[in-house]
This record gives structure tokens, sequence and C-alpha cells, in this order.
């Protein structure tokens, strides 16, 4: 009994190239593994092109120009992208057992064939199939499944000039829409034809448990906790039912002891061949751990299983699933005119960004939707957007959302460019199926509802839904009464919620529904053009008050060059070719980008006739290296200085803010935190330090220095240390002011940055801040800034590239399994410490973020280091620890800043090709792209999997000298 996933054996052939029926595949003719001409093993989950791609019998379409020599579907037609696909199972029941066959997701339409049997699929990419194949099985439990998967109805062509969702047609159907092309992404050849989504087939007995609806609900303060559960029942059985149905909330203790907070079973009789709908008497639970957002507290989960066992025949079906106690709830604020959002009643700021989706050619992993989330948790993001024009996203990236405290919105299938308002205007009604429409939206409710990370429902990006599907899902996704308003906590709301109609018997009913992404308390709130801006900017501006005019802003972009490393992985040499530089009348330089990366959707680093280029403010640069290492210096200016200016109007002005776009599901040049390759741009560390819930910042615009709170604890008795750094390495400007208090949600202007109102102030400075403890010097928030005076620009950093700063590396490595854990101190050893100085006493806190607790002081928020769990004591039992810390040195004679240091990990295999790349990837890194000022040091955690043959090489890299050195 239970669920087995099929995802290994697959077989793939062009249909055209097959000349047997489905009956004949799964009977008489079965296609063999041996015959390579035709059959090839196939991506499922995957797509069409995923499979030619992984076997060679077309190029990367992500690899330089390579997209261009595949066949678009425009042109070529349905039947070139129409596949079969097979495979075998093994399945043997037992009396009174059936089996489903059951899809997760398939673009766009199916025939489906097992044993001989055919079962036609509808169509629709966001809907769940479920075929009832107990009959069709072969007695000996061996058995043939072939499915013939069907391209979009609608797959369009794609125009000469491209545009957003190329001709529109395939917006007709109920589809991912991304797939014509974008000004960030190149089309998508077969339009993410295939089985994209996870296959299994599941084994119960006569009755099966169907889409069960958990809902919490709270009272007292948060203090007493209701669970609430509906869930479906049907019996395939002759004969009535009578069963015994359990509902089982469990969380895990230390030493894998599970406690059971609440058991509850009922009785229900089932009649034959029905479907019945059961709601659970509530389930009372008292102070429950509370499930917060990424920076608020802890992810608390729960286990909530549910069983049914029938009279005669044992257990039937089980159904678990991970649940967060949580109430979210959002209103328009009255003094900004954004939406506000709250999370167990507590206000939270939105700092967050959109989500695409992970790979266009939909090659979806656990592992891959891991480090997707956790990069984002690690830029102290609590937020995603997953866009309209892409997909509705699956469970396996809903659980890493859950895991890390990443909320989500998530919006339905409609974009202005391709539903009504784009250039050509076209589907001004949407799809031409408004019922599947509907019903790929209900299901997709279905599959989701019950993630705690799941915040809103939206009608789509940048327009509305056709009337008639907006009123139908305004009404299916109204709120209970009880999430209508914030609940006061009394006893007679208690009594009342409690004789309503029970939550869980809504198809949703706790998140509130808004027609469209600029509606509502997002931008102009009107529907109008009023999100953006999308490419460079002046860091300062992100600080003016005429920046941005609403609220809530859906969407703002910029630019996202990756590192020269993806850029040679990639590209072939032509697209080495760094951009021209040709300057114009009006001084500003306009970059002409080469056909590889204009292909790729690059985003200059200039803007003419408003932004200089900022690339060109650091030097002008020789090569590839150097141009994509000054871009890391502007990415990391940019995107901290985009979310500090937002977080610096934090309540006065703006509720939250969600940045175009975090990630790219191709090897695209515009718009990322990190490339599709999983390598972080600086960018990514600009915004893990400006998004920290404790923060110290410059204002860049009125150069005061302020303190952001974004916990539910007041600060009280700090300290702020502000040192400026020249480039001959002296301290002109160094003050300590004390006796500081932020209260709880507050940004606060604590004093004015006096130095460059100084005597004789140098043009290119460094500037460190530190928020800290003065009662251990512990650093509570560190922010590091090179800047320049007005009207100057940075150029003087490239001279400074020749000054060699002595550095001091110690690091020890744990290794458990394929997973290297390395500890790294570094220090700038160009000046000793001065001990009458408070610059040398700081010392990071620890942070351990499974154990950040949202009603904890501010001690225990950072320093509590957790007690050792079943898996850490595994891990310490099973893993080993290198012996002796390795120490090396990066020789220097000059006393400085060490500038932008970087760490990396590649491969040190003895058989790698010249200009293969060695990186290691993906890398988690505690912090990167770093800066010490003389005496200073940090400790930095590198983790990593490491594939089977291959030993690790960890090196630094930094602006101070040429090369790598090698660090463990």
């Amino acid at each position: 009994m239970g669920k087995t996933v099929l995802e290994d054996s697959w077989l793939a052939a062009r249909s055209t190239d097959v000349h047997f029926t489905g009956v004949q595949l799964t009977t008489t003719n079965p296609p063999s593994s041996d015959d390579h001409v035709l059959w090839m093993p196939a991506v499922v989950p995957g797509t069409v092109l995923a499979t030619l791609v992984k076997n060679k019998r077309i190029p990367d379409p992500f690899y330089g120009l390579n997209n261009e020599a595949i066949m678009d579907i425009g042109d070529s037609g349905r039947e070139y992208y129409t596949f079969w696909f097979f495979t075998t199972f093994d399945c043997k029941l037992s009396t009174d057992q059936h089996v489903d066959l059951n899809f997760r997701g398939i673009n766009y339409s199916a025939e489906v064939y097992v044993n001989g049997h055919e079962t036609v699929l509808p169509k629709g990419m966001f809907r769940r199939h479920s075929v009832d194949v107990t009959d069709f099985l072969n007695p000996d439990g061996q058995n043939m499944l072939a499915v013939l998967v069907h391209p979009p109805d609608h797959p369009g062509t794609i125009p000469p000039q491209g545009g957003q969702g190329g001709d529109h047609e395939i917006g007709k159907d109920v589809a991912a829409q991304y797939v014509q092309g974008w000004d960030w992404m190149a089309p998508i050849r077969d339009r993410n034809t295939g089985i994209w989504d996870e296959v299994s087939i599941t084994v119960a007995g006569p009755v099966k448990i169907v889409d069960p609806h958990l809902v919490s609900s709270f009272f007292d303060g948060y203090k007493r906790v209701y669970l609430h559960a509906t869930t479906d029942l049907v019996n395939r059985s002759g004969k009535a039912a009578d069963c015994s149905l359990s509902i089982q909330v469990s969380t895990e203790l230390e030493g894998n002891t599970v406690l059971v907070e609440n058991l509850q079973t009922k009785h229900v009789s089932i009649p034959a061949e029905s479907h019945v709908q059961f709601t659970f008497p509530e389930l009372f639970l008292y102070k429950p751990n509370l499930w917060w957002p990424n920076g608020m507290g802890k992810q608390s989960l729960y286990n909530v299983e549910i069983t049914v066992n029938v009279d005669g025949y044992g257990e039937s079906d089980a159904w678990s699933n991970h649940f967060g106690f949580r109430k979210i709830y959002s209103e328009i604020d009255s003094a900004t005119g954004g939406r506000l959002f709250k999370v167990n009643g507590e206000p939270i700021f939105i700092r967050g960004g959109n989500w695409i989706l992970s790979d266009g050619l939909l090659r979806l992993s656990k592992t891959r939707y891991q480090t997707d989330i956790k990069f984002h948790a690690d830029m102290n993001f609590n937020m995603l957007r997953c866009w309209g024009g892409g997909l509705a996203e699956r469970p396996d990236f809903y659980h890493y959302c859950d895991i890390y405290g990443l909320l989500v919105w998530q919006e339905f299938w409609i974009t202005g460019d391709v539903d009504g308002r784009g250039d050509p205007i076209s589907n001004p009604n949407g799809p031409l199926d408004h019922e599947l429409f509907l019903y790929c939206a209900r299901d997709t409710v279905k599959l989701l509802r019950n993630h705690p990370s799941l915040a809103l429902w939206v009608g789509g990006n940048e327009q509305t839904p056709p009337d008639d599907i907006n009123e139908a899902l305004t009404n299916d996704l109204k709120l209970h009464p009880f999430f209508l308003k914030v609940n006061k906590s009394t006893e007679k709301e208690e009594t009342t919620a409690l004789t309503l109609t029970d939550p869980s018997q809504y198809l949703d009913g706790t998140r509130v529904y808004i027609k469209g992404s600029l509606w509502e308390g997002f931008a102009d709130s009107q529907g109008g053009w009023s999100d953006g801006p999308y490419e460079i900017q002046k860091p300062e501006d992100f600080f003016k008050d005429d920046y941005y005019a609403y609220g809530f802003n859906p969407e703002v972009g910029n630019v996202g060059m990756p590192v020269a490393a993806t850029i040679r992985a990639t590209m072939p040499s032509e697209g080495w070719e760094i951009p021209l530089f040709n300057k114009l009348p009006s001084g500003y330089v306009q970059e002409v980008a080469n056909p590889i990366w204009v292909y790729h959707k690059y985003i200059p680093y200039s803007k003419p006739d408003k932004v200089h280029d900022q690339i060109l403010s650091y030097g002008k640069p020789k090569d590839l290296d150097d141009f994509c290492l000054k871009a890391q210096l502007v990415n990391y200016v940019q995107y901290r200085a985009l979310l500090e200016g937002w977080t610096s109007r934090m309540w006065t002005k703006y509720t939250g803010v969600l940045i175009w776009k975090t990630q790219n599901p191709w090897t695209g040049l515009r718009g990322q935190f990190y490339d599709h390759l999983h390598d972080q741009t600086a960018g990514f560390y600009g915004c893990h330090h400006a998004a920290e819930p404790i923060h110290v910042q410059l204002n860049l615009s009125t150069y005061f220095i302020e303190v952001v709170n974004t916990t539910s604890s007041d600060l009280a008795d700090m300290a702020i240390e502000v040192s400026v750094w020249n480039l001959e390495g002296a301290c002109p400007y160094y003050k300590v002011t004390e006796n500081l208090s932020v209260p709880s949600k507050k940004t606060v202007p604590m004093f004015e940055m006096k130095y460059p109102k100084s005597t004789n102030p140098k043009p290119v400075y460094f500037l460190l801040l530190k928020l800290y403890n003065p009662s251990d010097f512990r650093i509570i928030s560190r922010n590091f800034y090179w800047l320049h005076l007005p009207d100057r620009d940075y150029q003087l950093l490239e001279p400074y590239r020749k000054k060699k700063i002595p550095l001091k590396m110690t690091s020890d490595i744990s290794i458990s399994g394929s997973t290297y854990t390395v500890h790294v101190n570094v220090k700038n050893t160009s000046k000793k410490p001065d001990k009458n100085s408070s610059l040398y006493k700081n010392s990071f806190i620890e942070r351990y973020d499974d154990v950040v607790d949202f009603d904890s002081d501010l001690t225990s928020l950072y320093i509590t280091k957790p007690e050792a769990g079943l898996l850490q004591k595994f891990y310490k039992r099973f893993s080993r620890v290198e012996n002796a810390s390795r120490v090396s040195e990066i020789n220097g004679a000059e006393v400085g800043v060490a500038f932008f240091l970087s760490f990396s990990v590649h491969s040190t295999k003895q058989d790698h090709q010249p200009g293969e790349d060695t990186r290691i990837l993906p890398v988690h890194y505690s912090d990167n792209y770093f800066s010490l000022v003389p005496g200073e040091e940090m400790a930095v955690t590198i983790s990593f999997e490491v594939p089977k043959g291959v030993t690790p090489r960890v090196s630094l890299h930094g602006w101070n000298f040429d090369s790598a050195h090698t660090v463990h």
C-alpha cells in the first residue's frame, strides 16, 4: 500500500517515427532500450526538449546561439514535438486493493495505454490526472505503460522582433506563457511539451483518501489553537464500507521520539461505489509552536496523518503531510497605500523577489529546488512571487519554502502582455476554454493549500482574468468569516467561530485573492503600468522620496551579469568579447554588446541621459575577467542600495518590494542573483546584508547612519562604530556612539555621517559600520561601503589593485558522506590591532537559524546554540574532521583594506580538459564578496556536495591580488 514514483527507465520516441499503436506498444511490440536509433532514454519529469538534449539529438539550447539551430514548433508543426513515452512497472494486487496511475502534470494532452487499455487524458498543463488501472494490470505483476503526449493546441510562432510572449497564441491555452519568449528569455522550441511533473502509482484498499484540507484557527493570543480537517473519501468497492477514520498530529522530539499532540478517531459509513466528504471535529492544541517567515522565527512544522481502516479489511489508505500553524492576514495600509502583511498578528516588511521557474526545460528536482529556495533564504528574503507567465509551482518548491520560511505569492496563468494588454493586443478574453482554466485553478488550490508558506492567490500578472473567471475565482476563494479581519482573541469570538461552517470545508478560505498584480495595494492599486523600473540606477536615488510613488512595488529590476567563468561555460569564445563603449554627444556612454550577449538578453550597466556607465566608473575593463569583476562591484552596490532604500522608508512610505527577478530559468544575463548553473553574483551578498533582520546602513541620499529593526524586540544599549579608511591604509575618521535604542519594527536615523564634509576628504574611501553590543562587543550587523565624493568615480581603485595586502587564513574541514563543510577564518594582517580601540574587540555572533525564536530576546535570538539532535548526532558519529587546521598566507608588505574578497570551490581532478569549467556548484557561503580593514578578521562557512572521484579545492580571490589563492 502507498505511493511508488515512476521516475526511472523511461524511453521516448518521436510519434511520427513509431509505427505501432499504443495498444501494440503495451502488449505485443514493446520498445527496446537496445533500439538506440528510434528510442532514447527519457527525462521524466521533464520535457521533450530535455530528452533530446540529454541524448545529444539537439545541441544545448541554453549554450551560445544553439537555440537558433533548433526547430521551433511554430515552423515544424505540432506533430514534430508529439512524443511517445514508455516505461514498465511492477504491481501485483491483493484482494480488494485498487491502484491508481497518477500524473501530476502533463503538457498539454495525452493518451495513456496500460497493458493495451487506452485512457484519454483531458487538456491542461496545470491539472492532475488519476486513472484507476486496477482492471488493467497483468496477473504476473509486470505491466507496460505508454503515453502519447501532444503539445499545446496553440503553440504560436515567434515574430522576427521577438516580443513578450511571441505572437501571444499560447495565451489561448491553459499553459505557461513564457515559452514563446520574453525580454529576459529566448523561446522554448517545444513549448514545454512533455510529462513535466511526477508520475506515480498508488495502491489502496476499498476506500481511499483524496485531497484533505487542513486549516488552523487561533484564540487567546495564539495560545488556544484549533486544527480543522476535511477530506474526501471514495469507496470503490461494491458494498458499503464501515470505516474508522483517524487523524493524528505529532512532532519529532530529541532521540527519534515522536510526540503525539492530538489523536482522534471517528466512525463513518460510506455507501458502495460512492464519494463522501468528512469533516473531523476540531482538534484542540495548547500553545503549539508557530510557523514564522524567514527572519521572524522558527519554521515549526508538525506532521498530520490521516488513516482510514475498513471493517473486515484493515488499513485501507493513509495520508500524511507537514503542517505549520500560522495565520496570514493582509490589508491595504492606510499610511502608505501599500498592502500590509501580518503573520501571527505581527506585521512583516516584505523584501523578496519574482520567481519565474527553476529550469526552462522543466528539469525540476528536489535537489535543485532545495538549492534555489535556500539561496533565497540566505539572502534574507521573506517572499517569492510566482509570476503568472510561469508555473503553478510544484509541491517540492512549496515544501522547501515551508522549510526555509519563504512566503509565496502564487499567480494564475494570465499576463498583461499576452492577455489583452500587449503589443499587438490579443486574447482580450484570455484563454479560449474558461471552464478548463477554472478547473486547473481549483485543482491547483487543492494541490497547494496545505502549505504554510502559501500566502496569497493573484489572478494575473499586470492584468486581471476575464470577468467571468475573475468572478468565479473571487467566489471560490472567498475568505471564511474567521479570516476576514484580525481576531481579537475573545472567548465570545471563539464560540462564534466554532459555530460557523468549518473553514476546512472551503476550497481555501484562509488566503486573500487579489485580481491582479497591480491592484488592491500593489503598485497604484488601479492597474496602471506602475511597477518597475528595470534598469541600472544611481544608487542614491533609491533613498529619495520621489523614486517610487506607491507603497508596495511588485516588480523593480536591475542588472545581473554573472561571473566570467559562467560566461565561458555557457558561450563559445565569440561570446567572451566584452561590450564596446560608445561615447554619445551627450557625454553618456552606450554599451554595444556582442550578438550572443544580446541573444541572452544582456542589460547594460549604463542608461544614456540618466545614469553614466557604472562599470566604466571603475576604469575601462581590459578583458572578460575584468569586466565581470567590475560588474560584480556594481551588482553589489545596486542591489544593496535598492533594498536599503526601501527599508529606509519601512512603514512610512513602503510596506514591501519584490525585485524583478531573482534568478533565470536559462543562461540569461539580466535580473538575477545567481546564474542558471547556481553560482551567486555579488548582488546576492548585497541583498544578504541589506535584508538582515537587524541592520545598520548609510542613507546614500542624506548621509545619515540608520538602524533597521524588523524584529518584534526593541533594541537597547547598542553602539555603532564608524570607521573611514583611505587608499593609503590610514583611518582618518573614527567614531563610536553608544547608548542607542531602536524600537521594534522601526528604521531610525541615528546621526549624520560627517566625514565627507571634513577637511580634505579623499576622493575614494572605504566606510565600515558596525552595530554591536558594548557589553561583550559582539557584532549584530556589519556593513562595508566603498564610496566616492560627489561628481567623482571609483577609478582610483584601479591602481589600488597593485597594493599587496597580507592575509592569513586558518581553515578546517568536516566531511559527511559527500557533503563538505569548510570553516575559514580570514584575517587582514597588514596592521596589528589597537587594544585601545573597540574596532578590534568585535567578534561575530554565531547565528543558528534553526533555533531563532520570534519571542526570544536579542541574546537568544542570535547566540543560542542548539543541542545536538538525532540527525546531528548521526553526522557526528559517521562524519570525520580533518586532524589539524590548515594555515595559509598571502604575502604583502603594504597596509590597507583587503578589498572585495571572494571564495570559490573547484575540482582538482587530473583528467579535466583545457578550458573546462572546474567549479563545483552549488556552494553555500555564509558570506562572500567581503572586505577586511587592517587588523580585522572574519569567519566564513562554506558547504557543498562533492561528486565521486573529485577532490575539492577552496580558492580565495581578491581585488588586491591577480590569481586565486588555494585556501584548503
